[in-house]
């Protein structure tokens, strides 16, 4: 028996669009001893009105090709949310932007974020998970011409009134799609955050998502809303609030227990977003968990 996981890595360093830290922050992940790494596309100024600018491709490109990854994916917009009526078109060309570097770059996957919506009164939430599966049906077409899978990230809540879907709606949007070329990333401690939020139960949501899912973000926290003012990320650590982004086994993410049970599909990439800025030196203790995880998930008990 074997996992579906193919490759394990980080996420690179968020930039400002100097590609020499860029170049920087690949060489990073690589001397970690990762095999994977997932580039921070909305921080390379390389889209611009909704089109790629190719001669700057070009040259990120290039630095991409110094590097012997075995898989990379791309990180699309924070903003990205196809459930934004007023900017639903700009959504849709700076995501087909998005999809041609992937192609240039070697990227199998983007990651897009799940959609959020502020009803109004009376308004169906439905109507945005039509309008959201439609630009995804839509952009799966154009994904597939470039080989490349869009992965929609589960994401959660983070005010009042927003419309978020769980894991288990997110699954749904998924096969509703009906494409290969459209996944699910399963953002661990995001979908810990939206189940804490929905009151619903963790583990049978990863196991909703888990069938639809090709992307793995690996993080840990306690699952806990930001219900108090922070004013440092070492202050969000201290009391266990928010989507923390720490290393493997600094939350209460049962980790193993999940690994040896949950099935992915294949081809699927683990990518931990563990920052170097902040925990480059927990970096190859996460790296080794996660072997681990890949191992355990090689040998999980499902029929």
């Amino acid at each position: 028996m074997s996992s579906n996981i193919t490759a394990i890595g980080f996420y690179g360093r968020v930039g400002t669009g100097d590609l020499n830290h860029f170049d920087l922050s690949l060489r990073e992940v690589a001397d970690t001893g990762a095999d994977a790494c997932e580039i921070a596309g909305y921080s390379l100024e390389v889209v611009s009105g909704g089109k790629i600018m190719k001669d700057r491709s070009a040259r990120i490109a290039k630095i991409v090709q110094g590097y012997d990854f075995k898989k990379l994916s791309l990180h699309g917009p924070l903003v990205s949310n196809f459930m934004d009526r007023e900017h639903l078109d700009i959504q849709k060309a700076v995501m087909r932007a998005n999809l041609e570097l992937c192609d240039q770059l070697g990227a199998g996957l983007l990651v897009q974020h799940g959609g959020h919506a502020r009803p109004a009164p009376g308004e169906a939430v439905s109507d945005y998970d039509s309008m959201e599966r439609e630009a995804l049906a839509e952009m799966a077409v154009v994904a597939e011409r470039y080989g490349v899978r869009i992965g929609l990230e589960t994401i959660f809540a983070t005010a009042e009134g927003q419309y978020v879907q769980t894991p288990t709606e997110l699954a749904a949007t998924v096969r509703s799609v009906g494409s290969p070329h459209v996944v699910a990333v399963l953002d661990f401690s995001h979908a810990y955050l939206q189940s804490t939020l929905k009151k619903l139960n963790f583990r049978d949501e990863l196991r909703a998502v888990a069938p639809v899912t090709g992307h793995l973000h690996v993080h840990d926290s306690y699952g806990l809303p930001r219900s108090m003012t922070v004013y440092r990320p070492a202050e969000a650590t201290a009391y266990g609030l928010g989507d923390l982004h720490l290393p493997i086994g600094w939350g209460d993410i049962p980790w193993e227990a999940i690994f040896s049970e949950l099935q992915f599909l294949p081809d699927t990439m683990l990518i931990m977003e563990i920052e170097a800025d902040r925990f480059a030196d927990e970096q190859p203790a996460s790296l080794e968990r996660a072997r681990r995880l890949v191992e355990l998930n090689a040998g999980r008990d499902v029929a």
